[in-house]
C-alpha cells in the first residue's frame, strides 16, 4: 500500500494512532519509531485504511479464504493424473519432507519459497502441483508463485496427509544427515547442486592415479567436496624431497607407503569418504581390475607407458579420464570420455623422444603448478559426476605459470585412430615399450 508524505499528527490524533496500533500489535515496545510512524499514518486514526474497513489486521484464516479464492486446488486423483508430466513441488519443512514425499517432487521449504524457487526451477511455463501437509501452506505458496509469474501453478487440495490416506505413490526419501547438511551447506545452497547433486557426489567413486603433486590437491577437494569412495594408486614411499609440492604428506610421514599417508589424511579431512589404497604398480595385468569400479579416474600419471595402457583401460571399461600433466611453469588438462570425444592416442599419436619429456624429477617445478592443475582436475571430475557444465571432454586447457595465462586448444577425434577409429581393432591390453605402438590381436607370425 503507497502511503503519501507523514505530515505531522496532532497529539490527540497520535495518541488515537498510538492506541490503534497496540491494540493491532499487541505492544509498541521496541518497535522502530519509523515503523511506528508508519504504521499511525497508514491506520484509520492518521486517515490510512492498513488493517482493513474496520482499522484491523487481516486474520491467517482471512488471508487465507482470500488465497484460494485467487488459485486453483486440485484433488488427488487429478494430481496423482498430473505425475509424469508436471513438477511436484513440496513445500513442507525439511523434518516434513523426510518422512515421506510424492515420488520425484521438488523440496522447498515454504520459508525459502521466494529466495530459491527461480534458481531450482527456472522456468516459469512447466506447469507445477505445489503441496504440503494439509493444503494452507501451499495455496499460500501458489499466490506467491503466481506473483512471481509461474501462472500454471495448482495446490494440492487437503495436501500430502490425504495424498498418503488416500493409498497414493510416496517413497520415504534419502536425506543428508544433520551433521553432512552443516559440512555441505555451501553446496546445497547452490541450485546446481543442491541435495540431489550432494547426494550424488557421496555415491560416487573416483580413482586418482598417483598421491604425487597432481593426486594431493586432487585428492584433498574431491574429498572435501564428499565424493564418497575416492581409490589411491601409488606404489612409492614419502620423501622429504616430495613435500615441496605434495601436500597430502607431511614430515612425520616420511618413509611411509603414499597410499597409507594419503589415507589418514583424507580420512581426517572427511570420515564421509571411503579411502581404498591400492599400493601397486599400474600394468596390464590388474588395470581392468582396478580401474572397472569407479565412475572417473583422475590420472596423475608421469610416463608414457602408463598412460597408454590406461587409455586402452578406459575405452574398453567406457570410463571417463581426466588428464593432467605438468612440465616447469607449465600445466595441461583435459577429459578422455571413451568414444564420445577424443582418445588419449588421439590427442598424442606416439610419444615423443625422451630427451624431448623430461620428468619433473629431471627438468624441475615449481611447486605451486600441481596445485593448480590437480584442482583443476578435480574441477572436471565433479562437473562429470554431476553432469554440470561443459567439461574439457575435446578440449585442451594450458596454464603457463610465468605469463598467467589460460589458453584453450580444440582437440578433435581422430577418424583413423587405432584405438577408437570406426576401424579400429580389438584393444589388447598389454604393457607397451617405449615406443607405445598399438598391440596387434595376434601376434606375427614367426619368419
Amino acid at each position: 500500500m503507497a502511503v503519501g508524505p507523514l505530515v505531522p499528527l496532532s497529539s490527540a490524533e497520535e495518541q488515537a494512532a498510538l492506541r490503534w496500533l497496540a491494540g493491532v500489535a499487541g505492544s509498541v515496545t521496541g518497535m522502530p519509531t519509523e515503523l511506528v510512524r508508519f504504521y499511525c499514518h497508514a491506520g484509520p486514526a492518521g486517515g490510512g485504511n492498513f488493517g482493513g474497513e474496520e482499522g484491523r489486521m487481516p486474520s491467517f484464516r482471512e488471508l487465507l479464504a482470500k488465497a484460494k479464492a485467487e488459485i486453483v486446488e486440485v484433488d488427488g486423483p487429478e494430481a496423482e493424473a498430473r505425475l509424469g508430466g508436471a513438477t511436484f513441488l513440496d513445500v513442507r519443512e525439511p523434518d516434513e519432507f523426510q518422512q515421506g514425499t510424492i515420488p520425484g517432487a521438488v523440496h522447498i521449504a515454504r520459508g525459502n519459497l521466494e529466495v530459491q524457487i527461480e534458481g531450482r526451477l527456472p522456468d516459469k511455463d512447466v506447469p507445477l502441483v505445489v503441496y504440503c501437509a494439509g493444503g494452507a501452506r501451499s495455496a499460500l505458496a501458489v499466490k506467491t508463485l503466481a506473483e512471481l509469474g509461474y501462472l500454471d501453478a495448482v495446490s494440492l487440495a487437503g495436501g500430502f496427509n490425504r495424498w498418503k490416506d488416500e493409498g497414493r505413490p510416496w517413497v520415504t526419501p534419502r536425506t543428508l544427515t544433520p551433521d553432512q547438511r552443516n559440512r555441505y551447506q555451501r553446496h546445497l545452497l547452490l541450485p546446481e547442486v543442491g541435495d540431489a547433486g550432494q547426494q550424488k557426489l557421496l555415491d560416487a567413486k573416483v580413482l586418482l592415479l598417483g598421491a604425487g603433486g597432481l593426486g594431493s590437491p586432487a585428492a584433498l577437494y574431491l574429498a572435501a567436496a564428499g565424493v564418497g569412495t575416492l581409490g589411491i594408486v601409488d606404489m612409492d614411499v614419502v620423501d622429504a624431497s616430495n613435500l615441496q609440492r605434495q601436500v597430502l604428506h607431511n614430515m612425520d610421514r616420511i618413509g611411509d607407503r603414499k597410499v597409507e599417508s594419503a589415507k589418514k589424511t583424507l580420512s581426517l579431512l572427511n570420515p564421509d569418504v571411503k579411502v581404498i589404497t591400492h599400493d601397486l604398480r599400474l600394468g596390464a595385468a590388474n588395470v581392468m581390475d582396478v580401474i572397472s569400479d569407479y565412475d572417473v579416474v583422475v590420472d596423475g600419471t608421469d610416463n608414457f607407458p602408463t598412460r597408454y595402457l590406461l587409455n586402452d583401460a578406459a575405452l574398453l571399461a567406457k570410463v571417463p579420464v581426466v588428464h593432467g600433466s605438468i612440465f616447469r611453469f607449465e600445466g595441461q588438462v583435459t577429459v578422455f570420455a571413451p568414444y564420445e570425444g577424443p582418445c588419449y592416442r588421439c590427442f598424442v599419436p606416439e610419444p615423443p623422444p625422451a630427451e624431448l619429456a623430461p620428468s619433473c624429477a629431471e627438468a624441475g617445478v615449481l611447486g605451486v603448478l600441481p596445485g593448480i592443475v590437480g584442482s583443476l582436475q578435480a574441477m572436471e571430475a565433479i562437473k562429470i559426476i554431476l553432469g554440470l557444465g561443459e567439461t574439457l571432454a575435446g578440449r585442451l586447457l594450458a596454464y603457463d605459470a610465468l605469463e598467467t595465462t589460460f589458453r584453450t586448444f580444440r582437440v578433435h577425434r581422430d577418424p583413423a585412430c587405432p584405438a577408437c577409429g570406426a576401424d579400429a581393432g580389438e584393444i589388447v591390453i598389454a604393457e607397451y615399450d617405449e615406443l607405445c605402438m598399438p598391440h596387434p590381436k595376434e601376434a606375427p607370425a614367426a619368419v
